[in-house]
């Protein structure tokens, strides 16, 4: 059941991550790291962009991409970070569950969403994942098919933290 969905006690693989916060915010609070609006600096290098809802769209259009040329209708992620070493957007959403509820069919769209993300980059030659931050309500066995299907449409997940290495982020020591 969590195979590649490995949760999060580790801060020397990665960071925890409180769905209260978002991306951008979290990691300017990491050691090692600033932010300057979407630009994320570590040591100084600029490593990566990050974008919510409509801000990826707006990279889009700065880099010549009108979206309604390939998608019918816009997707809005929780949070995207553009790795630039690896040349690879990540498309992160954050999913948090108490009590049953429409959370649950969400985690089989990933793969649409991340092939429609796919169709929307492919222009400017840049790779997509899509990952999901899962709480510890989806370790519960009822969601080992659709914790098995996220892996084998080749999207990801993780339990309450960002794996910054697996993304290609530095990781602070």
């Amino acid at each position: 059941m969590i195979k590649n969905g490995i949760g999060g006690g580790n801060t020397v693989t990665g960071l925890i991550y409180e769905g209260k916060v978002d991306l951008t915010s979290f990691l300017a609070q990491q050691n090692g790291y600033s932010v300057i609006g979407c630009n994320v600096y570590y040591q100084g290098e600029l490593v990566a962009l990050t974008f919510k809802k409509h801000g990826f769209y707006k990279y889009l259009k700065e880099n010549g991409i009108n979206w309604e040329n390939y998608i019918s209708c816009k997707l809005l992620p929780d949070n995207c970070i553009y790795v630039i070493i690896n040349n690879t957007l990540f498309i992160i959403e954050v999913k948090h569950q108490e009590v049953p509820g429409s959370v649950d069919e969400k985690l089989q769209t990933c793969d649409f969403k991340r092939k429609q993300y796919i169709k929307l980059l492919s222009q400017l030659n840049i790779e997509v994942e899509y990952v999901y931050i899962l709480n510890s309500w989806f370790r519960d066995p009822r969601y080992k098919d659709v914790l098995d299907y996220i892996i084998s449409v080749n999207c990801h997940y993780y339990f309450d933290y960002i794996p910054l290495q697996k993304l290609g982020l530095p990781v602070p020591e």
